[in-house]
């Protein structure tokens, strides 16, 4: 089999950045699928506060090779000045899909 493939994690502030961010990512060929999961509640550090924020939580399945692209497409679009863009890597999972991110992702 080729490549496995990553799922990177990206919050935003609201369902609409979310949306307009989204498709740009696949039309770019940098995302296969970006899945968006509404309404999660984040709690972190931020100058030396606890935060609490309603975010849109988007899985973006893409390739090991677009990541840094997608990365830098992420932060020139997001509201947000660090973004979360976190990536683990898909260890197993069905050949035909792992198959599709690599083939729907270009560098």
């Amino acid at each position: 089999m080729g490549e496995s493939g990553i799922i990177v994690f990206c919050t935003f502030p609201n369902i609409d950045e979310a949306k307009s961010i989204a498709p740009i990512l696949v039309k770019k060929k940098l995302a296969a699928c970006c899945s968006i999961l509404p309404q999660v509640t984040s709690y972190y550090m931020w100058d030396s506060k606890l935060e609490e924020s309603q975010e849109i939580l988007m899985m973006i399945k893409t390739s090991h090779k677009c990541y840094d692209k997608l990365e830098k497409q992420i932060k020139m679009l997001h509201s947000y000045s660090v973004p979360e863009i976190i990536s683990v890597d898909i260890n197993q999972g069905s050949k035909a899909y792992l198959d599709w991110i690599n083939e729907s992702t270009t560098t």
